[in-house]
C-alpha cells in the first residue's frame, strides 16, 4: 500500500503577516526623527515665533471696579438694613438702568458696542453694590463714564425712597408727639403707662429719623494692581508645548508622505 508522500514542512502564513511586516519599532521611530530634526526644528520655531507675536499683541486689560453704598437706616431691632434690598437694587440696574445708559454712551461716541461688558453684584453680608468691567486703559474713560452714570440713575431713585421714608416717619414722629401730649394732659389710671409707651416710640422714631442715610459713591472705576485675562507667559508656554507636539507630528507626516509618493512611483513604473 502506497504511502502518501510525507508532507513538507512548511512555514505557518500569519493573516496579518502584511501588517506586521508594516509595523516600526522605536528605533524606526528614533531614526525617522533624527534624519528629520531639520523640518521638526522649523516647524518648532514657526509655532513658538507665532505664539510670543500672539503673546506680544495682546493688550493688557484691567478691572475697573465702582462701589455704592444704598441708602440704609436702623430698624427696630437696632440693624442697619437698606432702604431696598441689595438684591433688589442689583436687579433694577441689570434691568433698568444699565440699558439706557449704554445706549446714550454708544449715541454720545459714535460706537456700535463697547469693548468691555458691566458685571453688577452685591457682596455677601454688605449693603455694598459692586459695578465691575475688564478693559484696556485706553477705554477707562468709558467704563468710569458709564459707571458713573448708572450711579448717578440708582442714585436719584434712593433719594426718592429716602424722601419718602423720611416722610413717612415724620408724619409717624408727629402722631407720636400728638399722643404723647394728649396722655401728659390726662388724668386717666393708665396715663403714665401710656405717657411711658408714647415717649419710647418717640424717641425711636427720633433714632431712626437720625439715622437714615442716603446712599453714596466709595469707589469710582478704580483700576486693579495687576491685568486681568490672558497671561503673556503662559500663551509663551503653551506654544513651545504646542510647537514640540507639531514638530513631532510634522516629522512622521513627511516621512509618510515620501513613502506614499515612492509607493505611487513604484506602481506607475
Amino acid at each position: 500500500m502506497t504511502q502518501p508522500p510525507a508532507q513538507q514542512h512548511q512555514k505557518p502564513q500569519w493573516p496579518d503577516a502584511d501588517w506586521r511586516d508594516d509595523e516600526i519599532s522605536l528605533v524606526d521611530l528614533a531614526v525617522i526623527l533624527i534624519r528629520r530634526w531639520k523640518a521638526m526644528a522649523v516647524i518648532f520655531v514657526v509655532v513658538v515665533a507665532l505664539a510670543v507675536a500672539f503673546a506680544l499683541m495682546q493688550t493688557a486689560r484691567y478691572q475697573y471696579t465702582s462701589l455704592y453704598s444704598v441708602a440704609e437706616y436702623t430698624n427696630t431691632n437696632g440693624q442697619r438694613v437698606g432702604i431696598e434690598s441689595p438684591a433688589s437694587v442689583v436687579a433694577k440696574i441689570q434691568n433698568l438702568y444699565l440699558g439706557p445708559e449704554t445706549r446714550k454712551l454708544l449715541e454720545k461716541n459714535d460706537l456700535e458696542s463697547l469693548p468691555f461688558e458691566v458685571k453688577t453684584s452685591n457682596p455677601s453680608d454688605t449693603l455694598l453694590l459692586q459695578l465691575s468691567s475688564e478693559a484696556t486703559q485706553d477705554n477707562r474713560k468709558l467704563v468710569a463714564t458709564l459707571h458713573q452714570n448708572v450711579i448717578d440713575r440708582l442714585q436719584e431713585d434712593q433719594a426718592e425712597l429716602v424722601e419718602q421714608r423720611k416722610a413717612s416717619l415724620e408724619r409717624q414722629l408727629d402722631s407720636a408727639k400728638q399722643a404723647l401730649e394728649s396722655a401728659q394732659q390726662s388724668s386717666s389710671p393708665s396715663a403714665a403707662e401710656l405717657i411711658a409707651n408714647y415717649y419710647s416710640r418717640v424717641s425711636d422714631l427720633e433714632g431712626q429719623l437720625n439715622e437714615l442715610r442716603e446712599g453714596e459713591i466709595t469707589q469710582h472705576a478704580v483700576q486693579s494692581l495687576e491685568p486681568k485675562g490672558s497671561n503673556k507667559k503662559l500663551i509663551v508656554a503653551l506654544g513651545i508645548v504646542l510647537g514640540g507636539m507639531l514638530a513631532v507630528m510634522g516629522a512622521f507626516m513627511m516621512h509618510f508622505s515620501g513613502i506614499v509618493c515612492r509607493s505611487l512611483r513604484d506602481h506607475a513604473e
